[in-house]
């Protein structure tokens, strides 16, 4: 029977791998999941246990992409990754560029295989030959693959030029600012070209479209507060954390949890929030 100690030193690496792949936490524990059955089922001599699981995981995941490209396709308003928590307290698993809602964003425009390699080989240091043998392509073939997934996302890995206690005061100012329903101290905190996505799935309410700059943006966190009814656009009791590198909270609303992620810009404003309410994807904060 395989090495049970040899996969799980490469558990993580696996789970980081599928969530990348498939922007779904509990998509990856699935198939970090079948890989571990597959690596207890197979007969034959492993002489390289971290390549087979990496060969193994990423397969599943480009079957699984394959599979949903429908059901994304069809997907009510924007769609947006899982988002991936961690609590403020705790030193950071993945580098934050590589977790970030924008990279997985744009990791959303390549096919399947695109995103296999550019991830293989740009974040997780696979050789081209390696990641050529995973996929049953040629070497040629996969630095082609790697150079056209390179040219898409080249400028969607953020480097955080913005410092961490920074972010997180543009985010808490973002929402006492909110608790308040202050538009004007805002409409201080965001970008002019400020972009807010929401991902609602259909399924609880949310933006169908992203709103686009400054005035875009605060003219729809108006409407929320005046639909509301009240003095504020979100509730007073939330909890901070990190949510995909990025400062974020969790809100407790009466038809569930949301999640809101704050991405800063370079010019000391909010670049980007981005809003999961859809319940599929908030699971895991159970």
């Amino acid at each position: 029977m395989p090495d049970i100690e040899a996969f799980e030193a490469q558990r993580s690496r696996l789970t980081g791998l599928a969530y990348r792949m498939l922007g779904s936490v509990a998509e990856a524990e699935d198939v970090v999941q079948d890989a571990w059955l597959r690596w207890t089922r197979t007969e034959e001599e492993v002489r390289d246990p971290a390549g087979w699981l990496v060969r193994t995981t990423s397969r599943l995941c480009i079957d699984r992409l394959r599979s949903a490209k429908a059901q994304r396709e069809a997907y009510r308003g924007p769609w947006l990754p899982e988002p991936l928590i961690e609590e403020l307290t705790v030193d950071p698993v993945e580098r934050a560029e590589d977790v970030s809602v924008a990279f997985l964003l744009a990791l959303e425009r390549l096919s399947p295989l695109e995103r296999a390699v550019f991830l293989l080989h740009d974040v997780f240091d696979e050789d081209y030959d390696a990641i050529a043998e995973t996929l049953g392509r040629s070497e040629p073939a996969v630095r082609q693959l790697a150079a056209r997934a390179r040219a898409h996302v080249k400028d969607s890995r953020p480097r955080f030029t913005v410092s961490q206690e920074h972010a997180a005061k543009l985010a808490a100012a973002f929402m006492a600012a909110a608790a308040k329903g202050d538009m004007q101290a805002l409409s201080a905190v965001l970008a002019e070209d400020a972009v807010l996505l929401s991902d609602g799935g259909g399924k609880r309410k949310a933006a169908l479209r992203p709103l686009v700059g400054r005035e875009d943006v605060v003219r729809l966190l108006q409407g929320v507060a005046w639909r509301a009814g009240a003095d504020h656009v979100w509730p007073l009791n939330f909890r901070a954390v990190r949510i995909n590198g990025y400062p974020g909270v969790i809100l407790e609303h009466e038809d569930g949890p949301m999640t809101i992620a704050f991405q800063p810009g370079e010019d000391g404003r909010l670049a980007a929030i981005y809003l999961v309410r859809n319940p599929d994807k908030l699971g895991h904060l159970a």
